[in-house]
């Protein structure tokens, strides 16, 4: 017997597949005993961030998304290779998409950012010791880098100036958290 209010899941039927996404219907059971096909965005990876402090600032990049059209300020993040730690890959984005390298990072949390649609997962660090190492090797991640005042950050937060999901949700759990004083 299944709990109360769970939604059974019997398979999925694959609409589209690439290596970065896979777009499939899932045969649902409601609760109530309608079965629906519901769309589901499949992402085999999922991202991981870090929040870089350094004397009370943040790391924070400037980057056009084409997608929405718009600009705004994010947090170091990307994709997990296959096999790859979730340390070690918040490392590695926040070193190729600034040209800074934490030495460690710390587990923030963990987040679905679209759990209704999307089964990605987000998994968020912080790290206090990133060695400047030069340019960022990946010169299409941001117009700007810019170490940004704690309180500065929290300004544009409120003001809808971080509207990406995973730097959104990343910076207002930090400051939540305590984590941003």
């Amino acid at each position: 017997m299944s709990e109360p209010g769970r939604w059974l899941d019997r398979g999925d039927t694959v609409i589209y597949d690439s290596p970065w996404v896979r777009l499939v219907t899932t045969d649902v059971v409601l609760p109530d005993g309608t079965r629906i096909d519901h769309h589901v965005v499949r992402m085999d990876r999922p991202a991981a961030g870090t929040i870089v402090v350094r004397d009370d600032e943040v790391l924070l990049m400037w980057r056009h998304r084409f997608i929405t059209d718009s600009w705004g300020w994010e947090i170091p993040a990307g994709g997990v290779d296959p096999g790859e730690d979730l340390a070690a890959a918040a490392r590695r984005e926040a070193l190729e998409e600034t040209g800074w390298e934490p030495t460690s990072v710390t587990s923030l949390c963990s987040f679905h950012p679209a759990n209704g649609l999307v089964d990605q997962s987000f998994h968020i660090f912080v790290a206090h010791d990133a060695t400047h190492r030069g340019d960022p090797s990946d010169p299409n991640e941001a117009a700007r880098i810019e170490w940004v005042a704690i309180d500065e950050v929290r300004r544009r937060l409120l003001a809808g100036e971080i509207t990406d999901g995973l730097s959104f949700a990343a910076l207002a759990f930090a400051f939540t958290a305590g984590a941003l004083a």
